[in-house]
């Protein structure tokens, strides 16, 4: 059964700003929570290693649509199976991010997790860590 969620969240910065750190795949780990490493390969493929449920999951993902400024989306092409897709749009200075996360939960840990909320929650957290980074990088260069 594959697990979906989406969340949102406006961050201060301008929308080519924010669609050129969607690109930076190996800065992951600094506001997504369960990323530990994101290695690109080339262009399309990147190797990730994630946490789920205490566990290392390891797969390879390549970006299957980029629209520069627009949107950027992945998928695992073995291991887990995992798909994402970031879309972008201008609310005046700021930008509106959308995070839509799909994945298939292999244990009962994850199952359960999925079925009680906890991933939704998860994927806020991330994207208001991805806020506080953008924000702080843009007044630490202000």
């Amino acid at each position: 059964m594959v697990t979906s969620l989406v969340a949102e969240i406006e961050v201060d910065a301008p929308i080519a700003e924010v669609y050129q750190q969607w690109t930076q795949v190996e800065s992951f780990p600094e506001y997504l929570g369960a990323v530990w490493s994101v290695l690109p390969i080339d262009r399309v493929r990147s190797r990730w290693a994630v946490n789920l449920d205490g566990f290392t999951e390891e797969f390879y993902a390549d970006i299957v649509e980029q629209t520069p400024e627009r949107r950027i989306e992945w998928q695992s092409t073995d291991g887990v199976f995992h798909r994402g897709l970031v879309e972008l749009a201008e609310s005046g200075d700021s930008t509106r991010v959308t995070l839509r996360m799909e994945w298939e939960p292999e244990g009962m840990l994850e199952s359960f997790g999925a079925s009680v909320g906890v991933d939704p929650r998860q994927a806020e957290q991330d994207l208001q860590r991805f806020k506080q980074f953008m924000e702080a990088r843009r007044s630490s260069v202000t």
